[in-house]
């Protein structure tokens, strides 16, 4: 089936692309969630009258995104103290929503948290990186670095084989 997409699409296309995707997947997911629509005569003849239209959008919300990117570049580093044990391991995982929280709290920059993918799980005190695809031409890297903000006695495994060896 043919459609034209309304909205970009990760892995599938931009804006005003005329693509080919199965029909069951148009239906169920691209309609549904209106990120396209299907490629009739009328909708190509109204593609065409808004084509620039929908370049000068997609241009302006790349500029926009450019200067968003370059921003956080300049920021440098996130960092972010948790609750740890001894080992360095945190109670609990950093989230990518709690990440967009602190971004839009440091830098006053509003992010999707879907648009954030990490390199490994934020669940232990180190360095990590982090991509914000802002668009689908722009994107940008940004390091995380977690501390702990306190530290608490691992388990209590270790004191019931204490006071079993007394």
């Amino acid at each position: 089936m043919q459609v034209i997409l309304k909205k970009d699409v990760q892995n599938l296309g931009e804006a005003g692309d005329i693509i080919s995707v199965k029909d069951g997947y148009a239906r169920n997911f691209l309609f549904p969630q209106n990120v396209a629509e299907e490629a009739t005569k009328g909708a190509l003849e109204n593609r065409e009258k808004n084509i620039a239209r929908i370049k000068a959008k997609q241009e302006k919300l790349n500029a926009e995104a450019m200067e968003k990117a370059q921003t956080l570049e300049k920021f440098g580093k996130l960092e972010l103290s948790a609750k740890a044990g001894e080992s360095g391991k945190l109670f609990g995982t950093i989230t990518t929503k709690k990440l967009a929280e602190e971004i839009a709290a440091k830098t006053g920059i509003e992010v999707d948290r879907k648009s954030i993918s990490l390199n490994a799980p934020v669940n232990k005190v180190g360095e990590y990186k982090m991509l914000i695809k802002l668009t689908s031409k722009v994107k940008c890297e940004l390091a995380v670095s977690v501390t702990a903000s306190e530290v608490v006695k691992e388990s209590l495994e270790e004191e019931t084989t204490e006071e079993a060896a007394e």
